[in-house]
């Protein structure tokens, strides 16, 4: 029992140490963008680098962590937007505006997951390949989408065919249109989630709802 209760403490200690050094990373990260690099990691971390590959193996292993918890915490926010109490226009704008408002507050974090730094000379930590990391992070949003729409949508007889090209077309969209607008700025935010919601809203207004789902 008592060698149960210490590889529970050590677990719990690895955790938050864990959750430490991710949150120094963020730090680094909301100040250097894409160019955050690990020696900057672990000098916010307060450790050396040898001990951050302990914990990530590489710049990779720190990426993927970084982007399973921002993603986790956007498809937590997603959600929130779904499941609001509001018509069904209402909550596809709400949904859209909550994906640019996130990459909008956090530009740094968002070019750092999605992009290489341009700027940079390349070295062995930076040279990992970021499509390898960001696609597998699109496809995540767009599975879980997908999920959400076939619970809530009624699309006929291939309802979870049709709602997986949904939850990916839709996040491709989301993507897309984020990353372009989040450089150029050519219009406002409301502009652009009411131009992405027309372009959605002829299907999904047809569309009714499954029944004893929550509705979309």
């Amino acid at each position: 029992m008592e060698t149960t209760r210490g590889a529970e403490r050590q677990r719990t200690a690895a955790e938050r140490r864990r959750r430490e050094l991710l949150e120094a990373a963020d730090r680094v990260v909301l100040r250097d963008g894409p160019q955050a690099s690990m020696n900057a990691i672990a000098a916010e971390a307060g450790i050396t680098k040898p001990i951050l590959y302990r914990h990530f193996g590489d710049k990779g292993g720190l990426y993927r962590a970084l982007a399973k918890r921002h993603t986790d915490a956007l498809l937590s926010a997603l959600r929130a937007a779904l499941d609001a109490p509001s018509g069904r226009r209402e909550r596809v704008e709400a949904t859209l505006d909550t994906y640019l408002a996130a990459i909008e507050a956090r530009p740094q974090v968002y070019r750092f997951l999605m992009h290489p730094s341009e700027d940079a000379a390349p070295s062995p930590e930076q040279g990992f390949d970021v499509g390898r990391h960001s696609a597998p992070l699109l496809r995540r949003l767009g599975e879980e989408l997908g999920k959400v729409i076939v619970e809530r949508v009624d699309l006929g007889p291939d309802s979870e065919q049709m709602a997986r090209i949904w939850g990916h077309g839709i996040v491709g969209m989301m993507h897309a249109a984020g990353d372009w607008w989040l450089g150029d700025r050519p219009c406002s935010r409301e502009q652009l989630v009411r131009s992405l919601a027309d372009l959605l809203w002829g299907r999904l207004a047809e569309a009714g709802d499954r029944p004893g789902g929550r509705g979309f």
